[in-house]
């Protein structure tokens, strides 16, 4: 059975589905993506108890986002962001829900079924999906192509399937034999119809977008995607288990869930310990790529901490000690850093990293850490 209140709109619904009891009065998990405005809260607490096993959700606020997703007091939570999390400590799950940022995905189950569960002896990493991420795969054009090709069914919206040539460059990018594309270079394709996708395009050089034996047809409204990509294309891909999870919930795919680990661009972590001149570097605030404000790296001091930890110039700040610095301001962030007298853990990812990302439609990366 779906519930579905159409005030929160198509793209992300109040959809769940009603759990289904089995003999031993154990309910199925349900999964609810919350996606908030930067001023905005989830609308619920996460809470250790005693006497009380798991991770419990409290405090769901009364008209809250959280509520009208269908998240309910005393739920257990199970999955963040498609990670495992019951065996985690509190805290390392706390800071994981903060450093999605604006969006988090979450699987729980209700307190009555994760007791029953335990008292069974359920291993509760069972009753999930094996892999619930789509997956963002950077392919390099070779002299044969970029090595895969498209299908679609006639009359069909959105619909594409891939065809992936073996050793090829989309193969050795991570690209999943059968997926189905969701977004090309940051451009989502669901409403893109066979008839539109008619039209060939070749990229620059011999061969085409295809296998080398033919071209990928392309939208009319992909031109400037693909002038920009020259001989490198990002996709957004799921498998179709992947596919067929979030359709089945009602949830939309988009970048800020994806397993980002076949990307050649990583954030990095740096431990600093303060030494007796500082960590020995400056926080500046300024306009990303994007548009929005972000809080940038400088004036990185040869030998202290911050160079010794591998901090880079121009390095943008994407957490604290854990915790998305998303929504922040400058003088929050300078806090942030501050809130431990003597050490700071800093997420960073450098200009190329941080442009790529929001090309893609990836503004935040911080959270895609394990």
């Amino acid at each position: 059975k779906f519930e579905f209140n159409p005030r929160d709109g198509i793209d992300n619904p109040a959809l769940t589905l009603t759990e289904d009891m089995d003999g031993e009065g154990v309910g199925e998990p349900r999964f609810y993506l919350l996606s908030k405005g930067s001023t905005e809260t989830f609308g619920f607490c996460l809470h250790e108890e005693l006497g009380c096993r798991g991770h419990v959700i409290r405090q769901v606020e009364l008209g809250g986002l959280a509520q009208r997703r269908g998240l309910q007091d005393g739920d257990r939570l199970l999955q963040v962001n498609g990670h495992f999390i019951d065996h985690m400590d509190h805290c390392r799950v706390v800071q994981k829900i903060k450093a999605s940022g604006n969006q988090v995905l979450l699987a729980v189950l209700d307190g009555d079924s994760y007791e029953a569960a335990k008292a069974l002896g359920r291993d509760l990493s069972q009753m999930l999906p094996a892999d619930i991420r789509p997956r963002l795969c950077h392919i390099i054009r070779d002299k044969s192509g970029f090595g895969f090709s498209v299908s679609s069914p006639e009359g069909v919206k959105g619909t594409f399937q891939l065809s992936v040539r073996q050793n090829g460059p989309a193969e050795r990018a991570g690209v999943p034999p059968g997926s189905w594309l969701l977004e090309l270079n940051g451009a989502s394709v669901r409403n893109y119809s066979h008839t539109q996708l008619a039209r060939k395009v070749r990229a620059p050089g011999t061969g085409g977008w295809g296998t080398g034996t033919g071209s990928v047809a392309e939208h009319p409204a992909f031109p400037t995607q693909l002038k920009q990509s020259g001989n490198k294309v990002t996709l957004l891909v799921a498998s179709s288990a992947v596919e067929e999870f979030y359709r089945l919930r009602g949830l939309r795919v988009t970048a800020a869930l994806a397993d980002t680990s076949w990307l050649p661009f990583k954030a990095r972590e740096l431990h600093m310990v303060k030494g007796p001149a500082g960590y020995g570097f400056l926080l500046k605030e300024d306009d990303c790529r994007s548009g929005a404000t972000g809080q940038f790296l400088w004036d990185v001091d040869v030998g202290l901490p911050a160079e010794q930890a591998g901090m880079k110039e121009g390095d943008r700040l994407l957490a604290v000690n854990g915790e998305s610095i998303e929504g922040l301001d400058h003088q929050q962030t300078v806090l942030r850093i501050r809130a431990l007298d003597d050490q700071v853990t800093l997420l960073v990812i450098d200009p190329a990293g941080d442009e790529f990302y929001q090309s893609v439609g990836f503004g935040d990366p911080a959270w895609s850490r394990p």
